[in-house]
């Protein structure tokens, strides 16, 4: 059993004022293998304070101080490779191989990237006998969701620490262990005692007296519209700046020039990896409608080759989603799909043979699938792909763009040309054409509903960062 009763507040593993803890479930077996604290407003109450007794010394810390620290974490979060890889596939259900060679690489990756911004990151900028500086916001809120458990803390903690911000993290009560691991590598490398908390719990009890409390100047939010339009909501009540990394429905546009099994393949991962669980997931795949019957015949052969099971199997690359209400969730996206017209081509409804326990979801295909669908236009966070069809690359466009999100868009072709005008053409923060690996320094983040700032690299260190100018600074 993995057990935490406690919270990391002020330097120290410190008893939460409940003496209340919540179970913490796997999601392959529906059977609880840890638990954790479950915070209150009195522990939020004492990490706040923490982070607020300190904020100033560490916002004059040094820059190559913070280099160093960083430094340090990279180094200690190498040497937990094992427990970073065993925690999240327990608590997530992510396959054993993915979560070595995605999950736990992109954490060390954006510890890497924030340390390496901080080389020619200019904090201040001489104008004359005055200075334009650049200094950290004061405490900072950060709130994690459950399906990156590495990458989305990494991401914030990463910008905050370089920022010289002092936080307080709280983590998704789904997989809470690989931020316990993160704290205890805190604890190892000596991030100074206030500079970073850990508070365990549930929305309710830690979320949002975090996100309300007085002293915290920023909030960073990972999660869903509708909290994350409350977040901002009642940060507006004393103007605490907020940065919001919300919901997508990302389109993957085919051109017909494509490689259309190459175009396939691609296609089919961008909705199952991680079992679908992805903010950016391209679910709207989007072909050519004299291309469409072949390009189905392409996905049926490329999804059924997807192997679902138990994820300490090798050779699984498809594990369970998250919980039960987010089984259900994703059954009821597949009952109203077939409801309002689209066509089953592949998996449906249920759980898939020989998996009875566990919330294993059958990759799904949907095609005939118009705009207006829900499918087409609500996030499910499952393994869901729809096929919806395009006359010209205008109409295309028109269809990508038409949601209420915009995190995300994909375009696959052979014309660069062609690649580069539907890419700047698209309503979206993150564009990726022909599945070109991101750098680690650009920046992430949404138009629309898809959220407010941006994340990773340089970008990440500004949202923590507020800016002063003073006069007659210099003789």
């Amino acid at each position: 059993m993995f057990n935490q009763p406690k919270q990391y507040i002020n330097g120290a593993w410190v008893d939460s004022h409940s003496q209340e803890t919540i179970a913490v479930i796997n999601p392959a077996t529906e059977a609880a293998f840890g638990t954790i604290a479950k915070g209150n407003a009195q522990d939020v109450e004492d990490a706040v304070q923490a982070a607020n007794n300190v904020y100033l010394e560490f916002r004059h810390s040094s820059i190559d101080y913070r280099k160093q620290l960083l430094d340090g974490i990279v180094s200690e979060y190498e040497n937990r490779k094992a427990d970073l890889i065993e925690a999240m596939t327990l608590e997530l259900g992510t396959p054993v191989t993915a979560a070595e060679n995605v999950h736990y690489e992109m954490g060390l990756a954006h510890f890497k990237a924030a340390r390496d911004a901080l080389d020619d990151f200019q904090f201040q900028e001489r104008r004359g006998n005055n200075v334009v500086m650049k200094e950290a916001i004061g405490v900072a809120g950060l709130i994690t969701p459950w399906n990156f458990p590495t990458n989305q803390t990494a991401i914030k903690l990463a910008g905050a620490l370089a920022a010289g911000s002092t936080v307080v993290l709280k983590p998704s009560e789904e997989t809470p262990f690989a931020a316990i691991i993160l704290a205890e590598i805190f604890d190892k490398v000596g991030v100074p005692q206030g500079v970073f908390n850990l508070v365990n719990g549930d929305g309710m009890g830690v979320g949002n007296p975090l996100s309300e409390h007085p002293l915290v100047r920023m909030v960073s939010f990972t999660g869903s519209g509708n909290t994350g339009s409350k977040i901002m909501e009642k940060a507006s009540a004393d103007f605490k700046k907020v940065s919001l990394e919300l919901g997508g429905k990302s389109p993957f546009i085919i051109l017909d020039d494509a490689d259309l099994e190459a175009a396939a393949d691609a296609a089919v991962h961008k909705v199952v990896d991680n079992s679908g669980q992805v903010c950016i997931a391209g679910s709207r795949t989007l072909v050519p409608e004299s291309q469409k019957e072949a390009f189905i015949e392409q996905v049926k052969a490329k999804i059924q080759t997807i192997n679902v099971g138990d994820p300490q199997d090798s050779s699984v690359n498809m594990g369970p989603v998250i919980n039960e209400k987010q089984f259900n969730q994703v059954q009821e996206f597949i009952k109203i799909g077939q409801a309002e017209g689209a066509t089953l081509e592949f998996g449906g409804e249920g759980k898939p043979e020989g998996l009875e326990t566990g919330y294993y979801i059958k990759p799904t295909v949907f095609s005939n699938v118009d705009n207006t669908m829900t499918i087409a236009q609500e996030e499910i966070f499952g393994p869901v792909m729809s096929i919806l069809t395009y006359s010209d690359l205008d109409e295309a466009i028109k269809i990508a763009n038409d949601t209420k999100y915009g995190l995300a868009g994909y375009v696959y072709g052979k014309d660069m040309e062609t690649l580069q005008y539907v890419a700047t053409s698209l309503e979206a923060g993150v564009i990726e054409i022909n599945e070109a690996p991101r750098s680690w320094d650009l920046p992430f983040g949404g138009y629309k509903q898809s959220g407010i700032g941006r994340e990773w690299g340089d970008f990440g260190i500004e949202e923590f960062l507020e800016v002063k100018s003073i006069s007659g600074f210099f003789n």
